[in-house]
Order: C-alpha cells, then sequence, then structure tokens
C-alpha cells in the first residue's frame, strides 16, 4: 500500500504512526524531495532511501510513538563520510531534511448508559477525533434516528447493545476511557467491578451523587478492593468548578474533564 493507505489503515486500526517526509536535499542524496514513508510501531510503508538516513528517522520516529510526541519535527542528517550513527555511515555526499509527522492512535472512549446526559456525552464526544463506543442493554436507547446527531462528526461511533453491558467492557483496549451511566444501580455497580478488574483504563467516570458513591465504595472495599483502585474512579464526573445538574450541563463538564485527562497524556 501507499503512503496514503497506510495512514489510512493505522487510523481504521487505531494505531499510531509517523509519516516522515523528505522535505529538503541538498548535493546528493539517495531520495528527491517530496519522497514519503510512513512509520509504524513495528512496520514501514515506503522508503526515504535505505542505509543510516531511514534507519534513523524510522529510530527517531518510533521514540516520538512511544513518547506520545504530537508536535512535528525537522531531522537534518548529513550523508558523508564524517557522520557516522549507531547504523553505520553513508557517502552520498549530501544532506537531507525530513520532517515527521506524528499521528497518535485514536483514543478510545465508551459510554455505558445512552439515556439523557449519556446521549449529550456521546453528541460532544463525537465532534471530536476518536473511537467513541455507546453501550446500552436497552435497544431502543440505540435507535439510529435517535442517535443520528450524535454520528455526524469525526469520531468513529459504534453503537453496542448487549443485554450484559460489562461483559462487553472486556473488549475495550487497554487505556480506554469508560463512563458509567446507566439507569441501573445495579448494572453501574456491576461496571465499576468489572472496570477494577481489569485494572488497566485510562479513566473511569461514574455518574451520580455523594451517597451513591459512599454506597458503591463501600460495596468494592467489601468486594477486596484497595483504596488506591477504588480512587481511580471519579464520582461525581467532571470538572468540580463547573457547577449544573441539567444533562447537557453534566455533559459538558465530563468532556472537558476528559479532553483535559488527553492532552496530559500527549504531553
Amino acid at each position: 500500500m501507499d503512503w496514503l493507505e497506510a495512514l489510512q489503515y493505522l487510523r481504521s486500526e487505531g494505531l499510531p504512526g509517523v509519516l516522515a517526509t523528505v522535505s529538503d536535499v541538498r548535493g546528493h542524496a539517495p531520495r528527491d524531495a517530496g519522497t514519503k514513508m510512513v512509520v509504524g510501531v513495528d512496520s514501514m510503508w515506503g522508503t526515504i532511501g535505505g542505509g543510516n538516513l531511514e534507519a534513523t528517522v524510522v529510530d527517531q520516529a518510533r521514540d516520538m510513538m512511544v513518547q506520545r510526541v504530537s508536535i512535528p519535527r525537522h531531522v537534518e542528517l548529513p550523508l558523508n563520510e564524517h557522520a557516522v550513527t549507531v547504523h553505520g555511515q553513508q557517502c552520498c555526499g549530501g544532506e537531507v531534511r525530513v520532517l515527521l509527522e506524528p499521528f497518535l492512535s485514536l483514543p478510545t472512549v465508551a459510554i455505558f448508559g445512552v439515556g439523557h446526559v449519556g446521549y449529550e456525552l456521546g453528541r460532544i464526544l463525537s465532534r471530536m477525533p476518536m473511537k467513541l463506543y455507546l453501550v446500552d442493554s436497552r435497544e431502543e436507547q440505540l435507535n439510529q434516528t435517535r442517535l443520528a446527531d450524535v454520528c455526524t462528526g469525526v469520531a468513529d461511533v459504534r453503537a453496542v447493545h448487549t443485554p450484559v453491558p460489562d461483559s462487553f467492557l472486556q473488549d475495550l483496549p487497554a487505556g480506554a476511557h469508560v463512563f458509567i451511566m446507566s439507569h441501573d444501580h445495579s448494572e453501574d455497580f456491576l461496571l465499576c467491578d468489572a472496570a477494577l478488574r481489569r485494572g488497566d483504563f485510562g479513566s473511569i467516570g461514574l455518574i451520580g451523587s455523594r451517597s451513591k458513591w459512599l454506597r458503591f465504595r463501600k460495596k468494592l472495599t467489601e468486594e477486596g478492593f484497595a483504596v488506591a483502585a477504588i480512587d481511580r474512579i471519579q464520582c461525581p464526573i467532571g470538572l468540580t468548578n463547573v457547577p449544573g445538574k441539567a444533562p447537557a450541563e453534566i455533559a459538558v463538564s465530563a468532556a472537558a474533564s476528559l479532553l483535559r485527562t488527553l492532552r496530559h497524556k500527549e504531553h
């Protein structure tokens, strides 16, 4: 596949990548300006000339992915006998400038319970690049007509109807962000329990009052969870300095809190 198809593939799979473009060439070099290559975590598509030039660029691109660097950077590489890298030397005689543009993997967000608040939260988040799962045990909440406004944004929105929502939670990737806001407190508790047993989510938010959370904390403690694990659940959801009980107000606050978390992870 070419570089554009490779980027589309990585995006569809939720994988990170770096687009490497030869932006400037002075003197002799293996490839001309404008040549592109896509670097994935363990794959590559295209070539910018091979040798230590390409190997060095691949190393830097993969380091950017590990560090979750979101800002493009330039790499300048002289190609002469005096410029020795860990991959050897390349004696073309010129100098190459390569632009590295990172494409971080899309975050995965799952909203369990698409009632009034879940719908409003889904509508807001659908305007952001992410994989967005709308999960509900009530099939009517996922009606295509009802969700029409949630499916018009840039997010990859997927509606999931399941009578056992906590079982779907096991299918989410590590690092996913979970909002628990079903119509049933017992369903919410099972989701909290399952989320903590996974132990690898990026964040867990539970909608509810202080009294609900106190009951949940007590039950989770009785189930054997440590305080540090229980504290990973945020309840109530959202930013503490953004008040309001209307569904849209809660959704805005929750979305802002998630956005802050995502931006913090990028930097």
